[in-house]
């Protein structure tokens, strides 16, 4: 992947629905070059995807946080497996670090927030965690 490939997946990250015409104005490529790309970024596996977000999906869980979780033995697999099964958690993702876990969570309510939280701090094999709400979402702008 070049400096160019980079730029255009930037540029899609800041506006998915850009029109071929626009990414090839703002990245100075023909409309042909831009649609080659895209297409070679997808075939190759580059871009997985494209997504949308709805209001309900911002506006079902306005409550959200981070959840850092230390587990305790080999218990990860059998823990990410019942995170994955409650309704709050959005995302599980493995890291390194202090933290073996950190576990996206949204609920509608600071109350269900604190219940999910108690729920996997119970969680046979979670030794410690730490939580941090998150405030603010910025995404990149629509510009270059």
């Amino acid at each position: 992947m070049d400096e160019t490939d980079q730029r255009l997946i930037a540029a899609l990250r800041r506006d998915g629905r850009a029109a071929v015409s626009d990414l090839a104005a703002q990245l100075g490529i023909s409309r042909a070059t831009v649609r080659g790309r895209i297409e070679r970024l997808v075939a190759r596996g580059e871009i997985a995807g494209f997504t949308v977000m709805t209001r309900a999906d911002v506006t079902a869980a306005p409550v959200r946080g981070l959840m850092m979780i230390g587990i305790e033995g080999r218990g990860t697999d059998r823990i990410v497996a019942r995170l994955l099964g409650l309704p709050a958690v959005q995302a599980v993702h493995a890291t390194n670090g202090k933290w073996d876990l950190i576990v996206e969570i949204g609920t509608r309510t600071l109350v269900e927030l604190d219940d999910i939280l108690a729920q996997i701090r119970r969680l046979e094999g979670v030794t410690t965690s730490e939580t941090n709400l998150l405030l603010a979402t910025r995404r990149p702008s629509a510009r270059l």
